[in-house]
């Protein structure tokens, strides 16, 4: 019964939302894994909820055992410590199977977050400089452009001009070409120089197999 008390707590988290957020075709439930609140996949109906006159069964090694009232089945489901579970409400008559649910949630729970940590999240990082940068902080923010392009983020370099100094925007320009030329073993340039108000910039992305 301790297998079954997982799967009951969790039938009545999902009838509260139900109250909430109730849709025709699904529902769901926000759950925290991790630390952090993501939505489930779709809630299915157990146990007791499973009122269909009859239903087909399938075991919990994918076994079909035919077509059985529900009653009966949630009765072979309480017999062998498992949970009745509504896989395919659709059918007809609706599918069922016998399985732990709390532990189907648990390692559907698990695969979800090791899908997440293999995901990698492309960022945009900035490189701002001005057109009468010194060496010193031009290679400076090379490195950090390097970095940044190493790690598979996408790179936004671009030039400020202030007072008199929109009048020589040329000098941007060749900044920004000299720029992307010493990062071109790493990256391509995404997008050319363009000016955006006061600034100009350029999109440098990570080369392919970088």
């Amino acid at each position: 019964m301790a297998k079954r008390s997982t799967a009951i707590e969790f039938q009545k988290s999902a009838k509260a939302a139900f109250r909430c957020c109730a849709d025709a075709c699904c529902i769901r439930v926000l759950f925290l894994i991790g630390g952090a609140c993501s939505i489930s996949k779709v809630v299915h109906q157990l146990n007791e909820d499973i009122n269909d006159r009859e239903i087909r069964l399938i075991g919990e090694n994918g076994e079909q055992m035919g077509i059985v009232s529900s009653d009966e089945a949630l009765h072979i489901a309480e017999e062998r410590g498992l949970d009745l579970v509504k896989i395919s409400p659709q059918a007809v008559p609706p599918v069922c199977k016998l399985m732990n649910y709390g532990k189907y949630r648990f390692e559907q729970s698990k695969r979800e977050k090791e899908a997440r940590k293999n995901q990698h999240v492309v960022e945009i990082k900035e490189i701002r400089m001005s057109p009468g940068i010194d060496v010193g902080d031009f290679n400076t923010k090379l490195k950090n452009a390097q970095k940044f392009l190493a790690d598979g983020n996408r790179v936004k370099v671009s030039v400020r001009f202030r007072g008199r100094e929109m009048a020589h925007t040329e000098i941007g320009r060749d900044l920004l070409t000299r720029f992307a030329e010493q990062c071109a073993e790493v990256s391509t340039m995404e997008k050319s120089a363009k000016m955006e108000g006061r600034n100009m910039s350029i999109f440098l992305a990570p080369k392919a197999g970088k």
